[in-house]
């Protein structure tokens, strides 16, 4: 298991475990971030991820990056 931070572009990869407190378990299980969900990371720049969930693309900043655990 790593964080998607360091998942490699362009492979679709599963989500295994979502991290941190309530409120950003709960947001990100909003944006389609939930365990067993595939998810694709489309580029990467600096630590901060734009990625594919359910046919949508969203941009995660580091610090909600690191605690998706693929």
């Amino acid at each position: 298991m790593m964080p998607l931070l360091l998942a490699t572009p362009g492979k679709e990869v599963v989500v295994n475990r979502i991290g941190g407190n309530a409120e950003v378990r709960q947001h990100l299980n909003e944006l389609g971030f939930n365990a067993g969900s595939s998810v694709t990371v489309v580029s990467s720049v600096n630590g901060n991820l734009i990625v594919k969930v359910k046919e949508s693309r969203i941009a995660l900043d580091k610090s909600l990056a690191s605690k998706i655990m693929v």
